[in-house]
């Protein structure tokens, strides 16, 4: 197994992103970039990879029967995540990591163990936790 991980959680608005620890198989989240005009901070992103050199990157990957820009712009990404860092990057499907990471925090926020109101960038960092999850589980069981 790699050592530590970033996993990007793709948005038309925001990048949501998690750092994820396979030797103890945790995520946490970490932050949210912006997107503007379909373009990433890149100077946000280059500053993440720069403070936790992940050995990989994981990026959620959508179904097939998405939104067709959508697919594009995360494929684009993962392109240039390519190009710019010379890591490995991989995708792993995530499908409905929005929706459970919206769930855990409103039930945190229920419990009082969530004080503050949960914000869209909330939502996204902690969807990037359960797509570091997926790959995680999915590594191991093909290891």
């Amino acid at each position: 197994m790699t050592s530590l991980v970033l996993a990007f959680d793709y948005g038309e608005r925001r990048i949501g992103i998690a750092t994820a620890n396979p030797l103890t198989a945790t995520a946490t989240p970490l932050t949210t970039v912006l997107v503007r005009n379909g373009i990433p901070d890149w100077v946000a992103i280059d500053h993440c990879i720069a403070d936790w050199a992940p050995a990989e990157l994981i990026v959620g990957q959508p179904p097939k029967r998405d939104n067709k820009k959508i697919l594009a712009a995360i494929a684009n990404f993962v392109q240039e995540l390519q190009n710019r860092y010379k890591l490995p990057v991989n995708t792993v499907d995530e499908s409905l990591t929005s929706r459970a990471a919206e769930a855990m925090l409103a039930a945190q926020r229920r419990g009082g163990i969530r004080k503050k109101r949960t914000r869209k960038g909330d939502i996204d960092k902690h969807a990037a936790c359960f797509i570091a999850e997926r790959w995680m589980a999915k590594t191991k069981q093909n290891a």
